[in-house]
């Protein structure tokens, strides 16, 4: 049976088994399996040459690869042109030809998207400075941010992907665009996977983690399974030793007091050694991709 975006009921939107690419002697994946169920926002973060790219190319469909993948009900290596009708893609918004006019944009995304809506993007646009003949050469960076928003939420996707969308745009472009997209973007119908170096400004609108590391899944879990399975701790001076002993996958210093990040042990033992604190994502990648960039 299956349900009406086509995706059989209770299925994954997107579900990887042993999925693998090989450029030459070098595997950028080598057998991912990962699920990404629907109404989510998931993170897939990870170092330079991890991966992030090429999985994500793989679920567009613009790389062929090995194994099992999914998208949608849909195989992107067979079907992509059924599965681009029902998913947005937004790499860069600084990248918009400087040339373009605000009204060719609009025409554009419209012609080449079906589920793209003229008058919800207008309706946006109408809230803002932006007129229709403006070149975005005239636009200024929030207005270029505002402008690619409204595209996109103009567009009914089941699937956004979201590749480093914000890069080159200062914090508070940054903060406006995410507030944007949580607010008046998503919902339970709608799935979002988003990459980012940035990770501490997209934490608080993720549900899921996905840590990828040479071309493997090295985290993959939800973001209440990443609060009950990890914690931090700032060790009391005379607990070092104990600390240790609980073989913590992370040890750093902060102005002389030493933070000890911990995987699967009892929080009652942990409370012993000093004051407890959840693990900010940015703290947890640190500790999962340690000597990667030795």
């Amino acid at each position: 049976m299956n349900a009406p975006n086509g995706i059989p009921g209770n299925a994954p939107v997107v579900r990887a088994r042993g999925m693998t690419k090989r450029f030459g002697a070098t595997k950028a994946l080598d057998g991912v399996d990962f699920d990404v169920e629907a109404g989510r926002i998931v993170g897939l973060i990870g170092p330079n040459g991890a991966g992030k790219t090429t999985a994500l190319k793989a679920i567009l469909g613009l790389t062929d690869f090995d194994g099992e993948l999914s998208v949608l009900g849909f195989d992107p290596r067979r079907q992509r042109t059924q599965l681009m009708e029902q998913v947005c893609f937004i790499a860069d918004v600084a990248v918009l030809p400087r040339w373009l006019r605000v009204r060719e944009a609009v025409e554009f995304v419209g012609g080449v998207h079906p589920r793209f809506s003229r008058e919800k993007c207008q309706a946006f646009l109408a809230h803002t400075k932006i007129e229709p003949g403006m070149r975005v050469r005239e636009l200024s960076k929030g207005m270029i941010v505002q402008l690619h928003l409204a595209l996109v939420m103009a567009i009914d996707a089941r699937l956004l992907v979201l590749d480093e969308p914000t890069l080159g745009l200062d914090i508070l472009y940054r903060k406006s665009f995410y507030e944007s997209l949580l607010g008046d973007y998503f919902d339970e119908n709608k799935t979002i996977i988003v990459t980012t170096h940035q990770v501490e400004e997209i934490e608080h609108i993720l549900t899921d983690l996905v840590f990828i590391r040479d071309g493997r899944i090295a985290l993959a879990a939800t973001m209440e399974e990443v609060g009950e399975r990890y914690a931090e701790v700032m060790v009391n001076p005379d607990r070092t030793e104990a600390a240790r002993a609980l073989k913590p996958i992370n040890e750093r210093q902060i102005f002389g007091k030493s933070i000890f990040l911990f995987d699967g042990v009892e929080r009652s033992r942990l409370a012993e050694l000093g004051e407890l604190h959840k693990p900010s994502v940015a703290d947890l990648f640190v500790a999962t991709m340690k000597g990667t960039y030795a």
